[in-house]
């Protein structure tokens, strides 16, 4: 519809947003839901070593919810990127982030091989990501 018709029927047309515009947002909606998921794999790893075999309730009940929302967060994500590439992903930033936390957090020994496969961990997810189209 022109502006001839605009002004003829008194109807304005709607822009359309581009369809490539349209996919590279969901897509980075896509990648944030997928760290916050990662991350949130993070906060749970460690609180199983708070939860005492899950004989503690406080600490229980915020691992459990962590679990679910990192789970929910993934499947959402996988909405739109491949599975591969998601749960590598998320395994990746759960793997690395888990081992960080734990030389950090719960004094786990910091040896030059656990930082140098840390830092493969996180090539791989780098990686991952570049090669994944999305």
């Amino acid at each position: 519809m022109g502006p001839d018709e605009t002004r003829r029927t008194g109807v304005r047309q709607r822009r359309r947003t581009p369809v490539s515009v349209r996919v590279s947002e969901v897509s980075v909606v896509a990648w944030v839901l997928l760290v916050v998921a990662g991350l949130l794999e993070v906060g749970w790893a460690i609180g199983l070593k708070y939860t005492e075999g899950f004989t503690r309730l406080v600490p229980s009940v915020l691992t459990g919810a962590g679990i679910v929302a990192s789970m929910v967060l993934l499947s959402y994500a996988a909405r739109t990127l491949p599975i591969g590439t998601a749960y590598g992903v998320w395994v990746g930033i759960g793997a690395a982030g888990a081992a960080v936390m734990g030389m950090l957090v719960l004094g786990e020994p910091v040896t030059a091989a656990r930082v140098f496969f840390i830092s493969l961990l996180v090539v791989a997810v780098v990686g991952l990501k570049a090669t994944s189209g999305h």
